[in-house]
């Protein structure tokens, strides 16, 4: 079994910054990509940003030069610093990655159970 356990959301004024953190555990071979996706009521689930195992980043127009990716290869985790946050980022954040699990030769996508965000104006 694997499990991704999310921390740090919350309840934040427009400007203020929170950061959120995933830890990945279980019978993971290796992880490919890792990244941050959210889901604001009445809308689908849009990607908010991804890093590979080398680092490279991908980020959601919305969020570039806001929020920051990073992760930890050796403990299984990624963060997500959120700064300069606005109303319109009120969603539930969910934690995601592209892994090998087990012996499995295919990689499978694992989701976190969320964490809500709320930013108030």
């Amino acid at each position: 079994q694997v499990q991704l356990v999310e921390s740090g959301g919350g309840l934040v004024t427009a400007g203020g910054s929170l950061r959120l953190s995933c830890a990945a555990s279980g019978r993971i071979f290796s992880i490919n990509a890792m990244g941050w996706y959210r889901q604001a009521p009445g809308k689908q689930r849009e990607l908010v940003a991804t890093i590979t195992s080398r680092g490279s980043t991908n980020y959601a127009d919305s969020v570039k030069g806001r929020f920051t990716i990073s992760r930890d290869n050796a403990q299984n985790t990624v963060d997500l610093q959120m700064n300069s946050l606005k109303p319109e980022d009120t969603a539930v954040y969910y934690c995601n990655i592209n892994a090998r699990l087990g012996l499995s030769s295919y990689s499978s996508n694992v989701w976190g159970q969320g964490t809500q965000v709320t930013v108030s104006s």
